[in-house]
């Protein structure tokens, strides 16, 4: 897939931990319990040290921290690790993506030194006080206001990601008036592409709950204008291949993190090509986590602590796993090996995750 040589840019976990309950994040179920999984792992400045050398750091054009279960806000050590990469990388890009809803404003001040003008910060912010709860649940507004204040007051780049759902479809424009007033520099609506279940079935709504298991928030497909267009492509690809399995087994991949020449960083500290790879290790609605694909490759490589980072980088390379993923993506069926995931994210024909941005 690439060499050691050839990564230019860092997806980083630093942590499985977060304040928030988004219930279509796999962190916890639909919103309620913890998933029973993951062990709520952080990477600490001694981690990140052990796994990215001063030269390595060098190489790179890009860090960003955006985990599949935790939000870097809540690591201990997110701004050290920052820092460390500054220091020996002076021109590198850093970037954070998070709810915005945890540490204060001084914390922010100082992130916005860190990063300074060769960075920015996601803020994941779904409407405005009365309604960004309804997804980023547990996340307090007026937190988030003040911290993202707090960056931008400090001179630090923000960008505004607002999750289109019907429930806040009616707020984009003033929320994208009021990012603008406070010196956001960019906002971005994304018109999600999560309405399609674990057995890749269309759906048209999703059900939240709290920790105690009691339903909150029915989250519904915004208006025609703000859907994902890439899902009115689901019953074309039906048509044409019978059905998803079989588009699946039948499409060609091309691999977008494998022409980025990027890798991501669990926050176990496990190296996998993306955070979709790494993301079909714990699903919560499975009683065995082990049945999902992935977990042949990394048991050919020769376990977790063979892909573990913290054992050496380039020790996880010479393990082979990103060659056999390339190779798996030849196979004629997923059955007979080819990685799902891979089809499911870097199919040719289908890619909602590129439309939510359009």
């Amino acid at each position: 897939m690439y060499t050691i040589d050839q990564i230019t840019t860092i997806h980083l976990e630093i942590t499985q931990k977060c304040q928030a309950a988004c219930p279509m994040c796999d962190r916890n179920q639909n919103g309620g319990a913890l998933n029973p999984h993951i062990k709520l792992n952080e990477l600490t400045l001694q981690d990140c040290k052990k796994i990215f050398s001063p030269t390595f750091i060098k190489q790179l054009k890009k860090l960003y921290m955006c985990g599949n279960l935790g939000d870097p806000v809540i690591a201990q050590d997110t701004l050290e690790v920052f820092e460390y990469f500054r220091e020996n990388n002076p021109t590198i890009w850093l970037n954070m993506h998070t709810n915005g809803g945890a540490k204060k404003p001084e914390w922010w001040e100082r992130l916005a030194k860190v990063i300074g003008n060769h960075g920015d910060v996601t803020f994941s912010i779904d409407g405005l006080e009365d309604t960004n709860h309804l997804y980023r649940q547990n996340v307090n507004w007026k937190l988030v206001d003040q911290n993202l204040r707090a960056y931008v007051n400090a001179g630090g780049n923000a960008r505004w990601d607002y999750l289109i759902f019907e429930h806040n479809q009616h707020q984009v424009e003033q929320a994208q008036e009021y990012a603008k007033s406070i010196g956001v520099q960019k906002f971005q609506s994304k018109k999600t592409g999560r309405f399609i279940s674990a057995k890749s079935e269309k759906k048209e709504e999703h059900q939240s709950v709290n920790r105690k298991g009691k339903d909150t928030a029915l989250l519904k497909k915004p208006d025609e204008k703000y859907q994902n267009k890439e899902l009115k492509k689901y019953d074309t690809l039906i048509d044409k291949y019978g059905s998803m399995n079989n588009y699946y087994d039948k499409v060609p991949i091309w691999c977008k993190v494998k022409e980025e020449g990027s890798l991501y960083i669990s926050a176990e500290g496990l190296a996998l090509p993306c955070c979709w790879t790494a993301g079909r290790m714990y699903k919560w609605w499975h009683k065995d986590p082990y049945v999902e694909q992935i977990w042949e490759h990394i048991d050919i490589a020769g376990g977790k602590e063979a892909i573990n980072a913290k054992n050496g980088l380039r020790e996880v390379f010479d393990t082979g796993i990103f060659d056999t993923i390339k190779r798996s993506w030849k196979y004629e069926s997923c059955n007979l090996g080819k990685l799902k995931v891979c089809a499911m994210k870097c199919g040719a024909e289908f890619d909602p995750y590129a439309e939510q941005f359009k």
